[in-house]
């Protein structure tokens, strides 16, 4: 079966995991762009229970990079906390499991997908140390951050080729 590459195709193809960012900040104007991407992502029963940090301050940036102690986290000139609203967030009924994390997660890959049309890079940080993360952006109570999201101009381009599971390995197309 032959698939024919279109436009949303070719930006998922774009988008990659960035870990070497350029120091230049990030426009105003992309960032307005890529959080109104993120403000029109789905959630369940469309209660949003969500909050995206911007950290572009460099004591701020400083104090965030600990959570995360990586030399290439520290090359972004810019970082997004993704929060769930845990006194927000829907929960199902017939199993109590709370969607937040999702609907956090759906917001997210909007984020990440709208930055790699506009250029810039991204990579997904689940692997921080939350509490640290909670102090160090002063997040009241009932915001937990989800993942962190390093944001700017790639240092360099990939081809983006990804391994990827082959297609009847991951559905029954």
């Amino acid at each position: 079966m032959t698939i024919i590459m279109k436009k949303f195709q070719e930006l998922c193809k774009k988008r990659s995991s960035v870990r070497a960012f350029k120091p230049d900040p990030v426009p105003a104007e992309k960032l307005a762009y890529i959080m109104e991407c993120v403000r029109l992502a789905p959630s369940a029963v469309n209660f949003q229970p969500w909050w995206f940090h911007i950290v572009r301050d460099t004591e701020e940036l400083d104090r965030l990079f600990l959570c995360y102690d990586r030399e290439w986290f520290r090359s972004s000139p810019l970082c997004i906390v993704a929060c769930k609203n845990i006194k927000e967030e829907w929960t199902r009924k017939s199993d109590e499991k709370p969607h937040g994390d999702i609907d956090v997660a759906i917001a997210t890959e909007h984020l990440c997908l709208a930055a790699a049309e506009e250029g810039l890079g991204t990579c997904w940080v689940c692997n921080f140390d939350v509490e640290q993360c909670k102090a160090a952006c002063h997040l009241p109570e009932e915001m937990e951050p989800v993942a962190l999201i390093p944001i700017g101009f790639p240092e360099k381009t990939t081809d983006n080729e990804k391994m990827r599971k082959d297609i009847s390995v991951i559905c029954d197309l």
